[in-house]
């Protein structure tokens, strides 16, 4: 029995030694995927995915970016996201022939860790203005200063080539995958995810409050991608989409005032111009281009009620062109409505609004067939002697006329030329009486 009992001793002693290493927790990498440009809401995404990741307690988050760059203001959002992650962030540039431009750099400089796949790119990281154009006067300089002091800062405080990252910015330089590690813009290149995480697996990790070291390979990887409000909210809040419902929420108005009781394009609108508002809303939106759009609807309208001979609706797609050029913030880099979208949505608010121009001076044309204005025309036939009053019978009914013709026999009939009241003013037509039978 003793011997029993040392050998149950012994086998305990065992487990317990081995139980850290064969129980400890596997090591998890979260992953998030950036495609596209930088906005509000893809900030929003990081924020809540590097929250998501330290609640799961991940050892690292990885996150593949493939941008042209996008808003100064979402991207510095996520940079402050990321160096005061408490969970490692590693920024790889893939897949191959992906690029983290302009905002990307800055974002891909700003990581813990900086990958990059074969054939893809970095740089290019000039300001620009929103449709593209080079920055002018005074505020190219402000701009770009402030732009290559804070990537050079990125740089130096991650021990990366901030010489580069300044022409980056000043000069627009880009470097290929392999380029970027040989001059040190970048730690490492890698084919895949896999081979990512064993590459960085022991790297030490400098975090705002302590030092980790990474434990990588062989990780399982927890995917946190865009949930799917948050995907429906990053494709309504492009600046050409955002455009595109503005229109279609005032014509949904437009058509349902012109309408009135149509129902369906009164609701349709207001969804539109409340998804346009908060698609606008994460946009650097300049509210005089808003104000030209709203003045075009109105003159839109204006047009169906007084005699212009189209002047106002010219004026009115005059000020929606402009309004739609100036509705973003030029100052912003990588922001823009496209000029096919700005054409199309012009030409097909034209061709709508004529046709509801058309439709509302034929409306304006036809003849009233209901109300007392419907009368007006009608024959009676004389009941009792119009001298000149008596009454008529018109539409099974009895009516107090007065003849504007002198004396009318019963049963001739006389057209209506007037209504007062229940009164009708008659006059007779001769070629049409009949004598009494």
């Amino acid at each position: 029995m003793k011997r029993l009992f040392n050998w149950l001793l012994l086998v305990g002693v065992a487990l317990a030694a081995v139980a850290p290493s064969a129980w400890a927790q596997a090591p998890m990498v979260a992953v998030m995927e950036i495609k596209g440009a930088i906005n509000p809401m893809v900030a929003r995404y990081v924020d809540r995915g590097l929250r998501d990741a330290a609640v799961q307690k991940a050892d690292a988050v990885v996150i593949q970016l493939d941008t042209p760059g996008g808003l100064d203001t979402a991207m510095r959002e996520i940079i402050q996201d990321m160096i005061g992650s408490p969970v490692p962030v590693i920024v790889y540039v893939s897949p191959q022939g992906g690029r983290a431009a302009s905002a990307g750099a800055f974002i891909t400089l700003a990581a813990h860790v900086a990958a990059m796949a074969p054939n893809t790119a970095i740089g290019a990281a000039h300001p620009v203005a929103g449709g593209g154009e080079e920055i002018t006067g005074p505020m190219a300089d402000k701009v770009t200063n402030d732009a290559a002091a804070y990537i050079k800062g990125l740089a130096k405080e991650r021990g990366r080539n901030a010489e580069w990252a300044e022409k980056a910015v000043r000069q627009s330089v880009s470097a290929t995958a392999a380029e970027a590690k040989r001059m040190g813009v970048i730690d490492l290149v890698a084919s895949d995810l896999d081979t990512l995480l064993d590459q960085v697996h022991g790297r030490k990790i400098k975090l705002s409050n302590r030092t980790v070291t990474l434990e990588t390979r062989g990780a399982t990887t927890l995917p946190l991608g865009m949930t799917t409000l948050e995907r429906f909210l990053y494709t309504i809040s492009d600046p050409s989409i955002a455009f595109i419902l503005l229109n279609l929420g005032m014509l949904g108005i437009f058509f349902e005032l012109s309408n009135p009781g149509a129902i369906f394009p009164g609701i349709l609108g207001g969804i539109c111009l409340l998804l346009a508002f908060f698609s606008l809303g994460m946009l650097p939106v300049n509210y005089v281009g808003v104000a030209l759009i709203i003045l075009a609807f109105i003159m839109f309208v204006l047009e169906i009620f007084v005699a212009s001979a189209g002047a106002l609706a010219i004026g009115g797609l005059i000020a929606l062109v402009f309004g739609a050029s100036m509705l973003i913030d030029p100052s912003t880099p990588g922001i823009a409505i496209s000029l096919p979208v700005i054409l199309t949505v012009t030409l097909s608010t034209a061709g709508m609004m004529a046709g509801a121009m058309v439709m509302a001076i034929r409306a304006r044309r036809r003849k009233v067939t209901t109300g007392r204005e419907e009368l007006i025309g009608a024959i009676a036939e004389v009941r009792t002697p119009l001298d000149p009053k008596g009454y008529v019978f018109l539409e099974g009914e009895l009516w107090s006329a007065v003849s504007r013709g002198g004396r009318v026999e019963p049963f001739y009939h006389v057209r209506v030329v007037a209504v007062d009241g229940l009164t009708l003013t008659v006059e007779p037509l001769p070629q049409l009486s009949q004598e009494s039978p």
